[in-house]
């Protein structure tokens, strides 16, 4: 199995960074607006989301904590069908009201690891930019 890791440093507050990742539902869609189209509830713990290029997840919330800033989700469907997928993402404060955001997918088969990869940075970018220009960051 093979483990893709991610880390940006965000300059805005981890309670407000939490509150968009914690936000399962619209998360992905407040994350990354115009790379993410869409993000809905499918069941109770599981969401489909709709990327600009087409691709489309179906995702199942495994675990949400607040106390660590933490959310574990598995893509399970949709568009990629991997055999395996474990993905976490945790927020970590950084300093003075700043934010460290840690993505981590372990996916099977291990040549999902390039396009997960590709689309991890390309949503932390527009991630970043996104809550940096927000007013909300301000915490």
């Amino acid at each position: 199995m093979a483990s893709v890791q991610k880390e940006i440093i965000i300059d805005a507050d981890p309670a407000a960074v939490w509150a968009i990742i914690r936000d399962f539902t619209d998360g992905p869609v407040r994350m990354a607006p115009g790379f993410v189209t869409d993000s809905r509830l499918d069941e109770p713990d599981v969401r489909v989301v709709t990327f600009a290029d087409g691709t489309v997840l179906r995702e199942r919330l495994i675990a949400l904590d607040d106390e660590p800033r933490r959310l574990v989700f598995s893509v399970i469907g949709g568009t990629m069908q991997p055999a395996h997928d474990n993905a976490s993402m945790q927020v970590v404060p950084h300093g003075d009201g700043r934010s460290r955001f840690v993505w981590i997918h372990d996916v099977r088969p291990d040549d999902l690891t390039i396009p997960m990869g590709a689309g991890m940075d390309h949503g932390l970018n527009i991630f970043k930019q996104t809550v940096e220009s927000s007013s909300e960051h301000l915490g």
